[in-house]
């Protein structure tokens, strides 16, 4: 999700791989229940959801970490957000399928300029409390995300689209004008231009609703037991200890099947625990990936892969000497050997990225877009620079979260590469996770190691969102106009294959630029206890423990 800088960026951590933060989306638009966004106006309905109204049971055991925030308009990072979706809810969502579909609204019309959505709400919508979600629930939400006081980093990255959401933000308004109230269940927004990412956007916590009066009666600690209106309620947190989630019998989609979701936010290795009975779903590292995928092993009769909407890359800061020069950039990317660190020294648990788009997303495309490892081209690309050598570069530092004496393996990797290739030396800051993503979100990191989640399956959210100069999530201050009109274009583009091909060409540029380095797309690994049924790992965080069933 995104504190300035994300909408959940991805920290790779287990065997320093595994990631966990976010980005966002738009693109071909995966959405169920509506006709195509043209010249007439279009409308959807839903009857997405669980309609089994059994008396939820069981109990799942799963392992986490504490949220950075449980508050869905501050939220910029994938740990808070799994927590988020299932407490809280939108207007939209995402389903099983990442189709795009209605949440508490029970239908939409868009007008026929692609301007005007109106929702109509849920007569079933509760808060936890039991009273009603209304029209002015959702209006004093947007307002609340996109509001001065709040200072979202990713209040105008997910709803600037809105008319007045700009002018609310900046305090020159001191409302959101592109909502209105139509009636007690019926809200209306107008958007600045037709976009056809809107419903996307929609399905990010920044537009999710929250209790006006629980946020207003106790401001700095609501979030600890929140009145949400999401399929699951916090029945007890105890930090850095555990956070207990209870069905919300109520939930208009659907009573939940699992009654009880503990989560362990302390303890040791969690395979470990997830062999001694403690735990029911576990990671999988990279020392017991080979028993794991042995299909003979207690492990790998457990065993599952899925892939993840998600890259992990390393970041320059382009107005920061010396990555200001595009050919020293590119001499660094030049002197990786990805391939050969995805291959060996991560068991291809990880596959070598090819641009920024992932596997499946809309507008992926297979060809290799990225540096391919090259030591002679590197030496000359540092050569044509500015600074010609090594000896006359400024100090160079990368920044990651960790706490260790030293890097991440594959970081310490390319730093050998990059002294015996290019003669640079480069020093490694490690950095609790707060603190990097509130230096990454203001642009303090020289360079850093980093990944995106997308939030919504649409090529918008990571290169709208993380290279477009105006974008306030663009924490690199990089700036190229032929990006900035391609993007520009792709925004109100309604034909979803010239809406595509220009986010590949703005793809291609931004690689040229070297401003990311693409490390890996990701897949999650796991084992599952078998009286876990359901179980799955979306590529993207969205809602999931409601479909799971614990027979046990």
């Amino acid at each position: 999700m995104g504190g300035q800088n994300r909408v959940l960026a991805i920290l790779l951590g287990v065997l320093a791989l595994l990631v966990l933060v976010v980005g966002g989306l738009s693109a071909g638009l995966l959405l169920t229940g509506r006709g195509e966004q043209g010249g007439a106006s279009t409308s959807g309905t839903t009857k997405a959801g669980s309609t089994d109204n059994r008396p939820a049971s069981g109990r799942l055991r799963l392992a986490s970490g504490d949220p950075i925030t449980l508050d869905p308009h501050l939220a910029g990072d994938a740990g808070s957000a799994e927590y988020i979706v299932e407490i809280f809810s939108g207007l939209m969502t995402i389903d099983r399928d990442l189709n795009v579909v209605p949440d508490l609204a029970e239908s939409f019309d868009v007008s026929a300029d692609g301007k005007v959505y109106t929702f109509r709400l849920r007569d079933n919508a509760l808060f936890h409390s039991g009273r009603r979600v209304t029209a002015s629930d959702v209006k004093w939400s947007i307002e609340r995300a996109s509001s001065r006081g709040l200072q979202s980093s990713v209040g105008l990255a997910y709803l600037g689209d809105i008319v007045g959401a700009r002018e609310n933000f900046f305090g020159t308004a001191k409302d959101v004008r592109g909502v209105e109230v139509v009636d007690e269940r019926t809200v209306r927004f107008t958007l600045d231009a037709p976009k056809p990412y809107f419903l996307a956007k929609m399905t990010y916590p920044t537009s999710f609703v929250v209790d006006k009066d629980q946020v207003e009666s106790n401001p700095r600690n609501w979030t600890r037991k929140p009145n949400g209106t999401g399929p699951y309620k916090i029945r007890e947190w105890r930090v850095n200890e555990r956070l207990v989630l209870d069905a919300n019998e109520r939930f208009y989609l659907g009573a939940p099947k699992v009654k009880e979701v503990l989560y362990e936010l302390a303890g040791g290795a969690t395979l470990t625990r997830f062999e001694n009975d403690e735990l029911d779903v576990s990671g999988v590292g990279l020392q017991d990936i080979e028993r794991a995928r042995d299909p003979n092993s207690p492990l790998g009769k457990l065993y599952k892969s899925f892939p993840e909407f998600s890259i992990s890359y390393i970041a320059f800061n382009v107005t920061s000497p010396p990555f200001d020069d595009v050919n020293v950039r590119r001499a660094f990317a030049l002197a990786m050997d990805r391939k050969r660190i995805a291959e060996v020294t991560f068991n291809n648990m990880l596959s070598p990225a090819t641009g920024v788009l992932p596997p499946q997303l809309p507008g992926f495309t297979p060809t290799d877009k990225t540096y391919q490892f090259n030591p002679e081209a590197a030496k000359q690309a540092l050569a044509a620079s500015r600074y010609g050598s090594a000896d006359r570069l400024p100090p160079v530092v990368i920044t990651e979260v960790g706490a260790g004496a030293e890097g991440r393996v594959d970081t310490q990797a390319f730093l050998e590469q990059w002294r015996t290739i290019l003669g640079v030396r480069v020093e490694i800051r490690q950095t609790d996770a707060a603190s990097f993503f509130a230096d990454q979100d203001a642009g303090r990191l020289q360079m850093f190691n980093s990944g995106w989640i997308m939030d919504y399956p649409d090529p918008e959210d990571v290169l709208d969102l993380k290279f477009h100069s105006g974008s306030e999530l663009n924490d690199l201050n990089y700036k190229n106009d032929e990006v900035d009109d391609l993007l520009n274009r792709a925004r109100v583009e309604r034909d979803p294959q010239r809406r595509l091909q220009l986010y590949q060409d703005a793809e291609k540029r931004i690689v040229e630029d070297a401003v990311w380095l693409p490390l890996y797309f990701a897949n999650s690994h796991v084992v599952v206890k078998p009286e876990v049924k359901g179980w799955f790992e979306a590529p993207m965080v969205t809602p999931r423990l409601r479909f799971i069933e614990v027979t046990r």
